[in-house]
């Protein structure tokens, strides 16, 4: 009988949807990422997707068009500005010196893990969004589980870095590699086993699951255990997209573009990358190895002036240097996501 009843509930809250939005434009959301259709992000953005449909009473539609189908990975954030995709997943990294704010959750050894990282990050970014990235309407943020450094050769030391062509995640990276006396090699996540495996590079800052997923075990054989970075990603929307909603629908988005949204968007990516350490532990041929506190200190020691020449961009961009850090440590100490 109880099943009955919520079986009815349900119906008649999707039949009350459809009547309150029955007058309302219909539109169908191209929603645009660059990763594979077995990646975690494909599933997250189909039920956003479908929550949307059966909130909005079936006025608002999508289609999700993964594996770089409308552009290529560093594109995204500009193909939202333009109408090429009306959703697309960005991450901020890819463009240097553009997104500076968002900039600080790149920094190395400031999360411990995606899930309460990703609910401090986008707490804390909100603030800043509608200003950063101005050109879209800002949905939500979050961060995958942290990376490390994958490579052909056991690397232990930050001068192991000096002479080596490494594919960094994103520009703070990008930063550190140079820092090291390395040098950078610019790819999107699906073209880095190819690299890789031209020699045209030698080792690869990457999320553990991922590894797995876009084949880069197959060129890589010594994983450092340490959580060395996060990457930030975010959600945008076309502005016009939006502005031609109705109320009710721009209602519909706005409640799907909020931090719990955002949590639940990383949380079985966190899982999945987070499963990829045992899984390449488990593989005969690799070699997952920690370090020592000695050796962790050192790569804390060597990512110091990162954080310094972050601030010198931000104050440079107008902003509060150390205001903004501090607002970004205390949600992450409110989340118990820090190092």
């Amino acid at each position: 009988m109880k099943i009955r009843v919520f079986a009815l509930a349900a119906t008649l809250a999707v039949l009350a949807a459809s009547v309150a939005f029955a007058q309302e434009k219909t539109f169908e959301l191209r929603i645009s990422h660059w990763v594979p259709p077995s990646h975690p992000l494909q599933k997250a953005l189909e039920e956003w997707g479908t929550s949307i449909e059966k909130a909005s009473g079936g006025t608002i539609k999508y289609k999700v068009y993964p594996a770089q189908q409308l552009g290529k990975a560093f594109d995204h954030y500009d193909m939202a500005r333009d109408g090429i995709a009306d959703v697309t997943y960005i991450n901020p990294g890819y463009q240097p010196g553009r997104f500076p704010v968002i900039a600080a959750g790149e920094l190395p050894f400031l999360m411990s893990n995606a899930k309460s990282g990703t609910a401090a990050l986008d707490a804390w970014y909100r603030k800043y969004a509608a200003k950063e990235m101005r050109d879209v309407k800002f949905c939500l943020a979050f961060v995958h589980d942290p990376g490390a450094i994958h490579a052909k050769k056991k690397i232990v030391s930050p001068s192991e870095i000096k002479g080596l062509k490494i594919r960094p995640a994103h520009a703070t990276m990008a930063e550190f590699v140079t820092l090291l006396g390395g040098t950078n090699v610019q790819a999107g996540a699906p073209e880095v086993r190819e690299v890789l495996e031209k020699g045209v590079a030698d080792a690869v800052t990457f999320p553990w699951g991922s590894i797995l997923l876009f084949g880069i075990d197959k060129v890589t054989k010594f994983h450092m255990n340490v959580p060395l970075y996060a990457t930030t990603f975010a959600w945008v929307i076309n502005k016009r997209t939006y502005a031609e909603m109705s109320a009710k629908q721009k209602q519909v988005i706005d409640d799907h573009c909020t931090n719990e949204w955002a949590v639940r968007v990383a949380s079985p990516w966190a899982d999945f990358e987070h499963d990829g350490i045992a899984k390449l532990k488990a593989m005969p041929d690799h070699t997952v190895y920690d370090l020592s506190p000695a050796e962790v200190m050192a790569w804390k020691a060597a990512a110091e002036p990162l954080q310094a020449n972050w601030a010198k961009r931000l104050q440079a961009a107008g902003y509060d240097a150390d205001a903004v850090f501090k607002e970004l440590k205390s949600e992450l100490a409110k989340h118990n996501a820090g190092y």
